[in-house]
Protein backbone atom coordinates (compact mmCIF):
# COMPACT_ATOMS: atom_id res chain seq x y z
CA UNK A 1 0.00 0.00 0.00
CA UNK A 2 2.92 2.12 -0.17
CA UNK A 3 4.21 1.85 -4.02
CA UNK A 4 4.47 4.67 -5.98
CA UNK A 5 3.64 4.84 -9.88
CA UNK A 6 4.04 6.61 -12.74
CA UNK A 7 0.72 8.14 -14.83
CA UNK A 8 -0.21 4.90 -17.03
CA UNK A 9 0.64 2.56 -14.16
CA UNK A 10 -1.75 4.74 -11.24
CA UNK A 11 -4.63 4.84 -13.86
CA UNK A 12 -4.60 1.10 -14.47
CA UNK A 13 -4.12 -0.06 -10.88
CA UNK A 14 -7.64 2.63 -9.97
CA UNK A 15 -9.50 0.82 -12.39
CA UNK A 16 -8.51 -2.86 -11.22
CA UNK A 17 -9.22 -1.93 -7.82
CA UNK A 18 -12.64 -0.46 -8.67
CA UNK A 19 -13.25 -3.29 -10.69
CA UNK A 20 -12.31 -5.78 -7.52
CA UNK A 21 -14.71 -3.56 -5.70
CA UNK A 22 -18.14 -4.01 -7.88
CA UNK A 23 -16.44 -7.65 -8.10
CA UNK A 24 -16.79 -8.05 -4.11
CA UNK A 25 -20.27 -6.91 -4.02
CA UNK A 26 -21.41 -9.13 -6.39
CA UNK A 27 -19.59 -11.83 -4.16
CA UNK A 28 -21.73 -10.41 -1.09
CA UNK A 29 -25.34 -10.61 -2.45
CA UNK A 30 -24.34 -14.36 -3.87
CA UNK A 31 -23.41 -14.90 -0.70
CA UNK A 32 -26.15 -13.34 0.93
CA UNK A 33 -29.16 -15.29 -0.97
CA UNK A 34 -27.19 -18.29 0.26
CA UNK A 35 -27.32 -16.80 3.64
CA UNK A 36 -23.97 -16.71 4.77
CA UNK A 37 -24.14 -13.04 6.42
CA UNK A 38 -20.82 -12.92 8.03
CA UNK A 39 -19.69 -13.74 5.15
CA UNK A 40 -21.48 -10.76 3.00
CA UNK A 41 -20.37 -8.25 5.70
CA UNK A 42 -16.87 -9.25 5.23
CA UNK A 43 -17.18 -9.03 1.81
CA UNK A 44 -18.98 -5.79 1.65
CA UNK A 45 -15.98 -4.19 4.15
CA UNK A 46 -13.24 -5.39 1.19
CA UNK A 47 -15.36 -3.76 -1.67
CA UNK A 48 -15.71 -0.44 0.16
CA UNK A 49 -11.61 -1.15 1.16
CA UNK A 50 -10.55 -1.80 -2.63
CA UNK A 51 -12.45 2.02 -3.83
CA UNK A 52 -10.83 3.39 -1.14
CA UNK A 53 -7.29 1.87 -2.15
CA UNK A 54 -8.23 3.32 -5.81
CA UNK A 55 -9.05 6.50 -4.20
CA UNK A 56 -5.76 6.79 -2.25
CA UNK A 57 -3.52 5.60 -5.16
CA UNK A 58 -5.11 8.17 -7.17
CA UNK A 59 -4.43 10.70 -4.40
CA UNK A 60 -1.13 9.65 -3.72
CA UNK A 61 -1.88 8.46 0.12
CA UNK A 62 0.17 5.65 1.54
CA UNK A 63 -0.98 3.67 4.50
CA UNK A 64 0.52 0.39 5.44
CA UNK A 65 -2.88 -1.49 7.77
CA UNK A 66 -6.65 -1.46 7.70
CA UNK A 67 -6.66 1.04 10.63
CA UNK A 68 -4.32 3.24 8.67
CA UNK A 69 -7.00 3.29 5.75
CA UNK A 70 -9.57 4.40 8.06
CA UNK A 71 -8.17 6.60 10.32
CA UNK A 72 -6.38 8.08 6.29
CA UNK A 73 -10.16 8.54 4.74
CA UNK A 74 -11.48 10.53 7.44
CA UNK A 75 -8.56 12.83 7.37
CA UNK A 76 -7.84 13.30 3.88
CA UNK A 77 -11.17 13.03 2.49
CA UNK A 78 -13.87 12.71 5.49
CA UNK A 79 -12.77 16.09 7.39
CA UNK A 80 -12.17 17.87 4.00
CA UNK A 81 -15.58 17.51 2.85
CA UNK A 82 -14.47 15.75 -0.32
CA UNK A 83 -16.87 12.33 1.06
CA UNK A 84 -19.74 12.99 3.25
CA UNK A 85 -19.90 11.96 6.84
CA UNK A 86 -22.32 9.23 6.53
CA UNK A 87 -19.47 7.51 3.91
CA UNK A 88 -16.65 7.63 7.14
CA UNK A 89 -19.98 6.34 9.30
CA UNK A 90 -20.66 3.77 6.85
CA UNK A 91 -16.26 2.47 6.30
CA UNK A 92 -15.98 2.48 9.74
CA UNK A 93 -18.59 0.24 10.68
CA UNK A 94 -18.12 -2.11 7.98
CA UNK A 95 -14.05 -1.92 9.49
CA UNK A 96 -15.84 -2.77 12.90
CA UNK A 97 -18.37 -5.58 11.64
CA UNK A 98 -15.29 -7.15 9.74
CA UNK A 99 -12.52 -6.76 12.26
CA UNK A 100 -14.90 -8.55 15.48
CA UNK A 101 -16.39 -11.02 12.49
CA UNK A 102 -12.77 -11.69 11.97
CA UNK A 103 -11.56 -11.82 15.93
CA UNK A 104 -14.12 -12.38 17.70
CA UNK A 105 -16.13 -15.53 18.74
CA UNK A 106 -19.93 -15.99 18.84
CA UNK A 107 -20.09 -13.12 16.56
CA UNK A 108 -23.75 -13.42 14.16
CA UNK A 109 -24.57 -10.73 11.42
CA UNK A 110 -28.02 -11.29 9.98
CA UNK A 111 -30.25 -10.62 7.12
CA UNK A 112 -31.09 -6.94 8.20
CA UNK A 113 -27.61 -5.91 8.72
CA UNK A 114 -26.80 -7.56 5.25
CA UNK A 115 -30.20 -5.10 3.55
CA UNK A 116 -29.22 -2.45 5.92
CA UNK A 117 -25.59 -2.52 4.48
CA UNK A 118 -25.51 -3.34 0.75
CA UNK A 119 -26.37 -0.46 -0.44
CA UNK A 120 -24.63 1.57 2.32
CA UNK A 121 -21.85 0.21 0.95
CA UNK A 122 -22.64 0.36 -2.50
CA UNK A 123 -23.21 4.19 -2.43
CA UNK A 124 -19.97 4.54 -0.71
CA UNK A 125 -18.46 2.96 -3.89
CA UNK A 126 -20.07 5.32 -5.89
CA UNK A 127 -18.97 8.37 -4.03
CA UNK A 128 -15.40 7.04 -4.75
CA UNK A 129 -16.10 6.73 -8.30
CA UNK A 130 -17.89 9.88 -8.36
CA UNK A 131 -14.92 11.75 -6.50
CA UNK A 132 -12.36 10.01 -8.81
CA UNK A 133 -14.15 11.06 -11.99
CA UNK A 134 -14.32 14.85 -11.00
CA UNK A 135 -10.41 14.80 -10.03
CA UNK A 136 -9.85 13.58 -14.10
Amino acid sequence: MNETFDEHSKRSLVCYRLDRADETVKEAKLLASQGFYNATMNRLYYACFYAVLALFVANDVTTSSHAGVKTKLGLHFVSNNLLAKEHGKTFSRLFEIRHTGDYDDFVYCDKEMVEEYTPKAEAFIQAIKDLLADNK
